[in-house]
C-alpha cells in the first residue's frame, strides 16, 4: 500500500515537563526529520524484513536522551517527522521542512540526498545524511551544507581489509549481485582490497533467480567452484537477497564475509562493551526490537545536534556546523571512543563493528594500522583520497 506524505509532529519541551519554571528556556531546538519510503526489491527470501519504522526509532531515542540534558540547560527540542511515499516528491518535503527550521536529517537513498541538499534557500542549513553510503557524497557529489552519520561503503570494506590483513588473508574472490547497489558495494570492497595490499582474484556476478532454499546446497558449490582457490570469499548483496545461501556450501572450505558471515556494520544487537548494552535496551524497550544501521545513524545524527546545543548555547545551523566540524566537538557514541566529523567532507568518524550474528568478532580500526591524525581516519576516504573541495580543504 503506497502511503501519502506523512508529518508526525512530535513535542517534548524538557522544562515544562521536568522543571516548575518553563519559563526559563533560554534555547529551542527545532529538528526535521525526513524518510522517504523506498520498495523493497523482490528477493529469494522474506525471513528478515525491513522494520518498517527503520530509522524512525533512532529519532525518538536520540530526541528522548538530548531532552535529558537539555531540562537542566533550559533547552527545549521538537521534532517533526516526514515520510515520503514512494511516489512522493522527496524534495519538495524538504522544501516544507526547510520553512519551519534549519537543522534536517535525511534518510533517503543519495539521488534524493542531493536534490534536498541543492534545494534555493538551503546552503545555510544545516543537513544530515543518516540512510544514504554512497562513497561519492563524501568526495566529488559532496555539499558543505551535508553531515554524514551513516558510514560510508569505503568505511565498511576498510574495516573488512584491515581484518583480513591481520589474519594474512591475502587472496579474495568476490560474489556480487546484478543491482546497482550491489555492485557499488562490490566495487568499494575491491578498491579498498587494493588499498590495503590484497590480492583480488576472481569475480562472478549471482544471475540465479530461482528458489534456493531447495536448490542452494547444488547450485551454490558448482557456481563457487569457477572461483578458484582464495583465502577468504566476499559476498556484495546490499539488499540482503541471496548472500544467506552462501555460507557452507562453497566449493572449497572457505569463510564468507560482506553481506554474510563477518559483516561490517554501524550497529548490531551484539555490541555490548562501551556502555552499548544500555543504549541496546533502551532501543529495545522503544522500538520492541534491536536496534539496527540506520537507527544508529539517525540516533547519532540527533545526538550530535545535542551535544553542540549543549556545548555552545546554540540552535542556529551556521553556529552548530562550525562547532560540529571543529576540533572541540567529540559524541560518546558507545563504540569505545569519541566520535568526531572529519572537516574534509563531513563523515562522522567512527568504529566500525565487525560480527556474525551471535558475536562481536572485532571492532576496526584495528590494533596497528595507525595514522597521524586519528586512527579512525584509516577507514573511508582520508583527506588525500577525498575529492570533496565544498569544505575549504
Amino acid at each position: 500500500m503506497r502511503r501519502p506524505i506523512h508529518v508526525l509532529r512530535v513535542l517534548f519541551c524538557g522544562l515544562a515537563l521536568m522543571s516548575p519554571d518553563a519559563s526559563s528556556a533560554e534555547v529551542s531546538v527545532a529538528i526535521h526529520y525526513i524518510k522517504q519510503i523506498v520498495p523493497a526489491p523482490p528477493t529469494l527470501s522474506n525471513l528478515d524484513p525491513i522494520p518498517e519504522d527503520l530509522g524512525l526509532r533512532g529519532a525518538e531515542l536520540g530526541l528522548a536522551d538530548n531532552i535529558t540534558t537539555g531540562r537542566f540547560l533550559g533547552q527545549t527540542y521538537t521534532l517533526t517527522v516526514t515520510e515520503v511515499a514512494e511516489d512522493a516528491d522527496f524534495a519538495s518535503a524538504a522544501r516544507a521542512a526547510r520553512a519551519d527550521t534549519d537543522i534536517l536529517v535525511l534518510d533517503a537513498p543519495a539521488e534524493q540526498v542531493i536534490a534536498a541538499t541543492d534545494l534555493p534557500g538551503m546552503h545555510d542549513a544545516l543537513l544530515f545524511n543518516a540512510g544514504a553510503a554512497d562513497v561519492a557524497l563524501r568526495s566529488d557529489l559532496c555539499r558543505a551544507n551535508l553531515l554524514h552519520t551513516i558510514p560510508s561503503y569505503a568505511m565498511k570494506a576498510d574495516a573488512l581489509m584491515q581484518f583480513f590483513v591481520a589474519r594474512r588473508w591475502d587472496e579474495i574472490a568476490l560474489v556480487a549481485g546484478d543491482r546497482p547497489d550491489d555492485m557499488a558495494w562490490a566495487d568499494t570492497l575491491e578498491a579498498s582490497a587494493r588499498k590495503f595490499g590484497l590480492k583480488f582474484g576472481a569475480r562472478k556476478t549471482w544471475a540465479f533467480d530461482a528458489d534456493m532454499r531447495r536448490n542452494a546446497a547444488q547450485e551454490v558449490p558448482l557456481f563457487t567452484q569457477e572461483l578458484g582457490d582464495y583465502d577468504v570469499l566476499l559476498v556484495a548483496d546490499a539488499a540482503d537477497d541471496f548472500a544467506r545461501y552462501i555460507s557452507f556450501n562453497t566449493w572449497r572450505p572457505r569463510p564468507v564475509a560482506g553481506s554474510e558471515g563477518l559483516r561490517p556494520v554501524a550497529w548490531h544487537r551484539v555490541v555490548e562493551q562501551w556502555g552499548a548494552a544500555q543504549l541496546q535496551s533502551r532501543f529495545e524497550e522503544l522500538a520492541g526490537r534491536p536496534m539496527l544501521d540506520r537507527d544508529y545513524a539517525v540516533w547519532a545524527a540527533l545526538r550530535a545536534i545535542g551535544e553542540a546545543v549543549t556545548r555552545t548555547g546554540a540552535a542556529d545551523a551556521a553556529a552548530l556546523r562550525e562547532y560540529m566540524l571543529s576540533d572541540a566537538f567529540e559524541l560518546a557514541g558507545f563504540k569505545g571512543r569519541p566520535l568526531t566529523f572529519r572537516h574534509w567532507n563531513g563523515q562522522l568518524r567512527q568504529p566500525i563493528p565487525l560480527v556474525h550474528e551471535r558475536a562481536l568478532v572485532a571492532q576496526a580500526p584495528l590494533e596497528g594500522f595507525l595514522h597521524q591524525r586519528s586512527e579512525l581516519d584509516t577507514l573511508g576516504l582520508d583527506l588525500p583520497e577525498s575529492a570533496c573541495t565544498a569544505f575549504g580543504n
